[in-house]
């Protein structure tokens, strides 16, 4: 009976795909959401030295309506990591150049990824300093980052327009798996194994 019911199920087996870590970037104001490139990053396990979303807990939000909000949970976003194309084409769908990632809050620009958005919870980016990243999921865009955006472009409707053209394309959040560094370089993309439930 086990054998039948694992008949009907599709697994894709894993795979790995090559990339370029483009740019490293932190948060200079911890009140504030927007980064600025920098040469490196050091990241503990707890997340990246010094950043606003270091940690290994954190309080519950809107995005954890499961949760009551400020109840303590454990962070699965200690990193924000983007596309280059991503970006571009964010930009493109509101009408302007690509998207600055620190405008939004990145840490880690990856370049070569088609559809970064949509790798799997579990893939694993692995860093040239020796740093490996999990992914926990999807970064759902806000009007937080809309309201940087607006800032930058002076566009007041940019505030509202980029949590719904930015849905799927915001890039993920991620939790460091091994400390290293992260600095521009090559980077190795490793899939899990994936089916559908």
């Amino acid at each position: 009976m086990t054998r039948h019911l694992l008949d009907s199920v599709v697994i894709h087996p894993g795979r790995r795909l090559a990339a370029e870590l483009a740019a490293t970037l932190t948060t200079l104001d911890p009140d504030g959401i927007e980064t600025t490139a920098v040469a490196e990053l050091a990241l503990a396990l707890d997340g990246a030295t010094g950043e606003r979303h270091a940690g290994f807990t954190r309080p519950a939000g809107a995005r954890e309506p499961w949760h009551r909000r400020g109840t303590e949970i454990r962070s699965g976003r200690q990193l924000s990591v983007v596309s280059t194309e991503e970006l571009w084409e964010i930009g493109h769908a509101m009408g302007l150049p690509p998207i600055e990632a620190g405008w939004i809050g990145a840490n880690l620009v990856i370049s070569g990824v088609p559809r970064l958005s949509f790798l799997p919870m579990g893939t694993r980016l692995f860093l040239e300093g020796g740093a490996v990243i999990v992914v926990e999921g999807q970064n759902a865009p806000c009007r937080i980052a809309g309201r940087a955006i607006a800032r930058h472009t002076e566009r007041p409707g940019d505030e509202l327009s980029f949590p719904k053209i930015a849905k799927r394309l915001r890039g993920l959040v991620a939790t460091v798996e091994r400390a290293g560094r992260a600095c521009p370089g090559p980077v190795t993309i490793a899939l899990p194994e994936q089916w559908i439930y």
